[in-house]
């Protein structure tokens, strides 16, 4: 097996059980996480992602920001750094609304889509990020030649250092006597990478404990979904998450980016 389809056969792992009937969607897309993130980094940016995207923007450039969301990778970069314009992809018309409230002051771009389905409306940027999205790409290939492809000058991908959905395996257990997958982790993709040619500088750090909900009980509830769980079960996960040592004062989003973090770097081709 090559490492481009064990990534591949990974990420399809993650599918529900047939056993297991969700009352309700289980892919819950947290934007007040990503809100409460890219607010954060805009006031203050930290982590590796930041860095190396600024490195290349020493000379003015543009940025194309590939799973945008409300703009946690690109927009800290503005203000900072040489950013001239930027241009947000993301697959959720809020997110990208919320994007453009806060690119208020640099020329910016909105493109309602997927990558890289949208890479000829994207065009070429100086330097192209993408944070925490290749977990969400089976066919890395191509979405990594298209990264590639975009960029003038670099690309920085910034990625959990494991899937961001193995820190439920207990919970699944728990409550489903299920076991779930263990992988794919970034040292899975930058094995794919290499069989096309890429082999970017990997840099891994963590992001601080930081509140990602306002409130505990929109963890109880995010983290019920996620294991297809109904409502009246809220009570039990809220004892399970207590009892994995979670502190309902820093409530987080188990499920999403993580803490434990790897951001990728390579050039670009344009």
């Amino acid at each position: 097996m090559t490492a481009l389809s064990n990534w591949r056969d990974l990420l399809a792992a993650w599918a529900i059980p047939d056993t297991v009937h969700p009352p309700e969607s289980p892919w819950v897309l947290p934007r007040e996480v990503f809100l409460r993130r890219a607010d954060r980094q805009i006031a203050e940016p930290i982590g590796a992602t930041h860095r190396l995207a600024a490195e290349a923007l020493r000379e003015p450039g543009t940025v194309l920001d590939i799973g945008a969301a409300a703009g946690a990778a690109s927009l800290p970069l503005v203000g900072r750094s040489n950013v001239t314009a930027v241009t947000a992809l993301d697959t959720d018309d809020e997110l990208l609304a919320a994007f453009a409230e806060r690119a208020a002051g640099v020329e910016h771009r909105l493109l309602s889509g997927r990558w890289p389905e949208l890479a000829a409306d994207a065009g070429v940027a100086d330097v192209v990020v993408c944070g925490n999205v290749v977990y969400n790409a089976p066919d890395l290939a191509q979405f990594a030649a298209a990264l590639t492809a975009a960029a003038r000058r670099r690309v920085v991908v910034e990625t959990a250092a494991r899937h961001p959905l193995t820190e439920l395996n207990p919970l699944w257990q728990r409550f489903h006597g299920i076991e779930r997958p263990t992988g794919p982790t970034a040292e899975d993709c930058v094995a794919g990478l290499a069989e096309v040619g890429i082999e970017p500088e990997v840099v891994a750090w963590q992001r601080p404990p930081e509140p990602e909900y306002a409130e505990f009980s929109t963890t109880v509830d995010v983290v019920r979904r996620r294991l297809c769980l109904p409502a009246d079960a809220a009570g039990e996960v809220e004892r399970a998450l207590l009892d994995l040592g979670v502190d309902p004062e820093m409530p987080p989003d188990l499920g999403s980016s993580g803490r434990d973090l790897v951001t990728l770097v390579w050039p670009g081709s344009a």
